[in-house]
């Protein structure tokens, strides 16, 4: 290509380069701040939690979800971390009698509330009918997903929900098994309803 053929040198940006300006400089205008992650003492915040009737007085970090509350501070580790996005139930506890995911529950919003733990529900060293009816029905394999499977059962038979098979494996469903133990679950809150006075 000699000279006479090459296409005119444009002064000053072309078109396609403004609007590319224009679009990044629009969405840097549109974008939220960043803030700064907390250092030292900022962004924590004094906190008691009341679990498995004691209460812990904490200074957590106010991201501090309720699981790693439990797990991390006050060496809690019944409840699991399975998945960390809500979706497996091996976390489940009871927070004013009513299951919660407890790592989508943020420690600070349990201030005041009544949590109980896997390791609450045994009385005077005898065993809460749930988790002797998981033992007595081999409700468990690797027992990973079991506290939070006996939490939610003992939430489910509480709430109503446990009259009939199909009603027990419809409000269980967030709660996931990977050894797959689902009939023996079922069995075990089948036994353990008419232990707890449930119909």
């Amino acid at each position: 290509m000699d000279d006479q053929t090459k296409p005119p040198l444009r002064d000053g940006p072309s078109r396609r380069g403004l609007f590319g300006a224009f679009g990044l400089a629009a969405g840097a205008l549109a974008a939220p701040p960043v803030a700064a992650a907390p250092t030292g003492s900022e962004g924590h915040a004094p906190v008691t939690l009341s679990v498995n009737g004691r209460e812990h007085r904490l200074t957590l970090d106010v991201r501090t979800t309720l699981l790693d509350a439990l797990r991390e501070h006050m060496d809690l580790t019944g409840a699991k971390k399975g998945c960390d996005h809500g979706q497996c139930g091996a976390c489940t506890v009871h927070v004013d009698g009513s299951r919660v995911l407890s790592c989508l529950t943020l420690a600070i919003s349990a201030e005041g509330r009544k949590v109980v733990t896997i390791e609450g529900l045994a009385k005077d060293g005898e065993l809460h009918p749930m988790q002797q009816a998981f033992i007595d029905h081999d409700g468990f394999q690797c027992g990973y997903c079991t506290p939070g499977q006996i939490m939610s059962a003992v939430a489910c038979v509480q709430e109503g929900h446990a009259a009939t098979d199909d009603d027990i494996r419809e409000y269980m469903s967030g709660n996931l098994c990977r050894c797959a133990a689902y009939p023996r679950i079922v069995a075990a809150i089948r036994q353990a309803r008419g232990q707890m006075g449930a119909a």
